[in-house]
């Protein structure tokens, strides 16, 4: 795990910003009432913020990521890169703009002057968010509501001389504003963008590593301090609200989804309203963001005494989390880590393949919850240190319960490591964490 003293180490050496943080609403560490007038419970007044630990990403560390795109862009032989509105466009530029039926794009050409398409009517907000950035002298192509912003894409490549060149597309690019340019200018080849964009994402640096341990730690602190003040009668929403205060507590903005009984054996849930009584198994999974960095977190546990057969299904889903994080590694096929998990499921009867364990063992998280690369079946990627990963099996037993259990793992120079300490059992769910 990385360490607090590794974590400010690396902030001390990035740029100085503020963060931005939420305080608990209506109430405070002494136990104060909430806006609705209940009282925080203990276990989360007990909770201290953490709001001014993150640094921001600085302009330097952004800069540093478009040239890399652009070195990927030579080896894909891509010859531009069309950006809009979403995470990848944050991630280069630190532009935050929706999506909406006007097309909004930065366009990044393997050499020379970037430029942004967007409505002549948003130039200044759009002008006010490239200062100060790494792309403060873009050249900006404005277009009014009867015209087409698909020529002036086309006609900002020709002046690069990309006129006939290959433009990656980002994968969230809307297929209307793809296919726009494709019209307007007929000689480009529209190719994926995916290459540029996840190689860039999907391989973190120290300070981005730095940002997940800190939401890992304190999506986890959420988690124990809700858990601790758990009673019988509260619903669903009553525990999730517990996991927000506990995030917002802490001064960010975070949250999970809860399922209650048989229905923790839908690995997404179900909207049926549910109440938590003695003897009943909770399924809950969540995260919150630090900088724009994702945790994603799943724990299971009961309110009162398990079952016989729910500390044997949760110790053989504990084991095969372990295999999994055993198997991670560089060089690993990212297929492999899935097959590890699998069969410590399989081998205990709850197979074969699909059958209980009904997903994948992990996805790629960074900026989104849900990011390239995968552990799945087939993936040969060959897995790299600073990847990073959820390392999530399941059991999930149709009319009874399921379990899961997540955490963050990240590829280190000779295996792999997870951001937050495993829950150790069905009784005892955080152990003596922190």
């Amino acid at each position: 795990m990385i360490t607090r003293r590794h974590f400010l180490g690396v902030s001390s050496l990035a740029a100085a910003g503020a963060a931005t943080s939420c305080q608990a609403p209506g109430g405070g560490v002494d136990g104060s009432p909430t806006a609705d007038g209940s009282e925080i419970p203990a276990s989360i007044a007990a909770l201290s913020s953490r709001a001014n630990e993150p640094v921001p990403i600085s302009v330097a560390e952004r800069q540093a990521r478009i040239e890399k795109a652009r070195r990927l862009m030579v080896n894909q032989g891509v010859d531009a890169l069309m950006l809009t509105g979403g995470t990848s466009l944050v991630y280069f530029t630190y532009i935050r703009w929706g999506l909406s039926e006007r097309l909004f794009s930065i366009v990044i050409p393997v050499s020379g002057q970037p430029f942004l398409v967007c409505p002549a009517f948003e130039e200044d907000r759009a002008r006010e968010q490239l200062h100060g950035g790494p792309l403060e002298d873009t050249q900006v192509l404005t277009w009014h509501e009867h015209e087409s912003p698909y020529a002036l894409v086309g006609g900002g490549l020709r002046e690069r001389g990309l006129a006939a060149g290959r433009l990656g597309i980002e994968e969230t690019v809307r297929f209307v504003f793809s296919d726009g340019v494709a019209k307007a200018a007929p000689a480009l080849t529209l190719t994926s963008g995916t290459p540029v964009t996840a190689g860039c994402r999907g391989v973190k640096d120290e300070h981005e590593l730095a940002l997940m341990q800190l939401a890992s730690e304190v999506t986890l602190a959420a988690y124990k301090a809700a858990y601790e003040a758990l009673e019988p009668g509260m619903t669903q929403g009553d525990f999730r609200n517990l996991v927000s205060l506990g995030h917002s507590q802490q001064g960010f903005s975070g949250g999970a989804g809860v399922q209650v009984g048989q229905y923790s054996a839908l690995p997404h849930g179900s909207v049926t309203p549910q109440v938590i009584e003695e003897g009943s198994i909770l399924l809950i999974d969540g995260g919150c963001g630090v900088e724009g960095y994702r945790s994603d977190i799943s724990r299971t546990f009961l309110l009162g005494e398990p079952t016989d057969k729910m500390r044997q299904v949760f110790d053989i889903e504990l084991q095969a989390q372990s295999a999994a994080l055993a198997a991670a590694g560089p060089g690993v096929e990212a297929q492999a880590v899935d097959a590890a998990a699998r069969r410590v499921i399989e081998e205990a009867g709850y197979g074969p393949e699909y059958t209980f364990f009904t997903h994948r063992v992990g996805h790629g998280i960074g900026m989104d919850g849900h990011e390239w690369p995968y552990l799945v079946k087939g993936n040969t990627l060959l897995l790299e240190p600073g990847m990073t990963f959820s390392d999530e099996p399941g059991i999930y037993i149709p009319g009874e319960f399921g379990v899961r259990l997540e955490d963050d793992m990240y590829i280190t120079e000779d295996g792999a490591a997870l951001f937050t300490p495993q829950s150790p059992s069905i009784d005892d769910p955080f152990g003596n964490w922190p």
